[in-house]
């Protein structure tokens, strides 16, 4: 009977003693490794180029608008006419979400060289933010009612 160090599982919780069953499953978990590294590479790259597509688009018609946008709605329109299926970014898209909060770290560490104006104009600073985030809310509820033809009214007037 192997030792405890000897023994591994592989990914359907199967026990692997043997020398030639861990060497395989080391080789199955890199080639899984190396496929799932390049396919990110690969959705990485297509998200960027969309990026890159959206900044050159504005630069070149000169547009008052964040290249990144319409990056995102050239993104959105390909989606949603067939061009490109989401399964082509599924797995880095939920990697990005998934960990959407680390993109977070360096805005907040900036926000620490703003503190002087934060202090000064923070409560008018939070108004707006509250204010704007309200009406953003009740316009998306009455467009959705709009579109899904509800009647206008508090609670959805049944």
């Amino acid at each position: 009977m192997p030792s405890a160090s000897q023994v591994t599982h592989d990914l359907a919780g199967r026990r692997i003693a043997s020398y030639r069953d861990r060497v395989m499953f080391d080789r199955l978990t890199t080639n899984n490794s190396i496929k799932v590294l390049s396919l990110f590479t690969l959705q990485l790259a297509g998200l960027c180029a969309l990026n890159f597509a959206g900044v050159w688009a504005v630069e070149a018609t000169r547009l008052p608008i964040p290249g990144n946008l319409v990056g995102m709605v050239g993104l959105y329109f390909l989606l949603s006419l067939g061009i490109v299926k989401v399964s082509w970014f599924d797995a880095t898209g939920s990697l990005l979400i998934k960990h959407l909060a680390f993109f977070f770290i360096p805005i907040t560490v900036g926000l620490m060289d703003w503190g002087g104006l934060l202090a000064a104009h923070g409560i008018g600073i939070a108004v707006t933010l509250v204010v704007s985030a309200a009406v953003g809310i009740l316009l998306s509820g009455f467009v959705s009612q709009f579109l899904m033809g509800k009647p206008w009214g508090l609670g959805g007037g049944q």
